[in-house]
């Protein structure tokens, strides 16, 4: 007669399951404005510290790349360490997001939004 309840149970799972992957999500949004990465380029001369979100946090440059001949150089170093701090933001964030989805017994390579 109660043969049907059964399932009740796993959905109940499911949804406790749910709701602690959206708490854990949370969480991790979170730390990830805390998480910085460091992008260089010219061999260290320009580097650039983002969040693991690909917020921009701080520009260092070395001063002696600044000759007013070398303008458009020192442009394409600051935009290259840049970007290769906004890859290294997203490398960590994914790996971040891996290990959230393994721990909640997912696949590592399952993708869910960001």
């Amino acid at each position: 007669m109660f043969k049907g309840l059964g399932g009740l149970g796993d959905m109940a799972g499911m949804m406790k399951k749910a709701q602690q992957m959206q708490t854990d999500m949370a969480a991790l949004q979170e730390e990830l404005h805390n998480v910085m990465v460091v992008g260089e380029s010219g061999a260290g001369l320009v580097k650039a510290t983002a969040s693991a979100k690909g917020e921009l946090k701080a520009l260092d440059i070395d001063p002696s790349i600044f000759n007013g001949d070398d303008k458009e150089v020192v442009e394409d170093l600051i935009l290259a360490a840049i970007k290769d701090a906004q890859g290294k933001a997203s490398d960590k964030a994914q790996e971040e997001m891996a290990k959230l989805t393994e721990s909640l017994g997912l696949p590592a390579d399952m993708k869910l939004p960001f």
